[in-house]
């Protein structure tokens, strides 16, 4: 039992973080940054032209670990082999748990993803992997536009981009008018060769949750990756990490962090200032900076790496020269489900990201110094006090039960996330 000079302690962290949140809050009080709960759909930040329903959730959840959805794939030795769970599934803190996600043309997935690799049966070029480190779907409610550079999106940051919306590409999508998780699930199924419509419904058996998801939709538009896409992003954004520590805390329970947890937490939302880029629920923003990380490259990583303009950042998509180099704030919660951290995934380890920004030394050679965000600069903190806000990072943002979003099984019956001979075998799911 902890003793009173103990419990003196934690509560006087308590409640020095307590005022430290409400400093930092733009609505001056600590709940600012408090998640709802999955299950509370109308306080869901949503996009107006699909209301969340649980008729949407119930049928995207399905949709999203389908490994039935595989079904156009380059090669006929993928087909039904790969989902949307490939690339973001929920051991991995919905990312992929690899440097680099492999959808088509991976094989095997070891504990969290990590042990997927390209199939033997496929050249590099019939491959679909990711230009990118994969980003996280956990608390994409808090995000208007998708992916590192904010391509996907119609409205937000992207007010004004329309020029950009180049025909008969993934970008075009945004002319739907959908916010960015709606915009990027519905392109995403055809860039990860995937294709929803009457007869695949059919044959799946997927019509009445369908019908149940859209009843006002004419059939026509019914069955679609239109359709489809809309309700992957309903369950997208049920995908909250509000069982975390610090979202305990947030509720109330005073005792839900560790004192080193306060204590980074306090540095967090105060002395070190990482608020003012990581901040509301998700502890993200719709804001891009250049800090100079590395990019996607090196062993392992395949496709076209450095030549790719994803890795001009939001600059490849605006084809500002101001934007090159800058990528979005990304959201916190669950870092350590997968060691591949930065755009680039080159850092190995929470700390590491939290000694780059507090030394603010830029490691790619590509990004000048006047590139650089002004606002990339020691934070002078002592040994110590990077440890602290690395256990906060790591262990107070951390939502220990993320598998509660994971269907039992798939209607189709296939393995998911994957179900390749070497994943089912790793799974252990025949």
């Amino acid at each position: 039992m902890d003793s009173p000079v103990e419990i003196s302690e934690q509560l006087h962290l308590a409640l020095s973080l307590e005022s430290a949140l409400s400093r930092a809050s733009v609505t001056g009080e600590a709940g600012y940054f408090r998640l709802p709960k999955s299950t509370q759909l109308d306080a869901i930040p949503q996009d107006p032209r699909n209301p969340i329903t649980q008729e949407k959730v119930t049928l995207g959840r399905l949709l999203y670990h389908e490994t039935g959805m595989g079904n156009n794939p380059v090669k006929k030795e993928g087909e039904y082999t790969y989902s949307c769970a490939s690339c973001h599934h929920a051991a991995a803190g919905f990312q992929a748990g690899r440097q680099q996600g492999i959808g088509e043309g991976g094989t095997g997935f070891g504990v969290r993803g990590e042990a997927r690799t390209i199939n033997s049966l496929y050249q590099e070029n019939e491959i679909d992997v990711q230009p990118i480190r994969s980003p996280s779907a956990l608390n994409v409610a808090f995000q208007r536009v998708m992916l590192w550079n904010g391509q996907f999106g119609a409205n937000g940051p992207n007010a004004g981009t329309n020029s950009r919306w180049i025909p008969n590409t993934p970008i075009a999508v945004n002319e739907l008018g959908y916010d960015g998780v709606e915009s990027q699930a519905i392109a995403g199924l055809t860039v990860h060769r995937m294709l929803v419509d009457r007869a695949w419904v059919l044959s799946m058996e997927y019509q009445s949750l369908f019908d149940a998801a859209f009843p006002t939709w004419e059939e026509s538009r019914r069955y679609s990756n239109e359709s489809a896409g809309l309700a992957i992003a309903a369950y997208e954004r049920t995908l909250l990490a509000q069982q975390a520590p610090f979202q305990r805390f947030l509720a109330g329970d005073r005792s839900a962090m560790s004192e080193s947890e306060l204590e980074g937490a306090i540095l967090f939302f105060g002395k070190a200032n990482c608020v003012s880029c990581h901040t509301g629920p998700a502890l993200n923003s719709e804001r891009f900076y250049a800090l100079g990380m590395n990019d996607l490259d090196g062993p392992g990583v395949y496709g076209e790496g450095m030549n790719d303009k994803t890795q001009l950042g939001r600059g490849g998509f605006t084809g500002l020269e101001s934007d090159h180099y800058k990528f979005k704030v990304p959201q916190l919660y669950n870092l350590k489900d997968s060691p591949f951290l930065g755009h680039g995934g080159t850092f190995r380890s929470i700390r590491e990201v939290v000694e780059y920004k507090n030394q603010a030394v830029s490691e790619n050679p590509l990004v000048s110094a006047e590139a650089l965000d002004t606002q990339f600069s020691p934070l002078h903190l002592s040994n110590q006090e990077v440890e602290s806000i690395t256990i906060f990072l790591r262990d107070g943002l951390y939502d220990p039960a993320l598998l509660r979003y994971v269907p039992e099984n798939v209607i189709s019956g296939f393995c998911f996330p994957n179900a390749d001979d070497r994943s089912r075998e790793d799974l252990g799911c025949w």
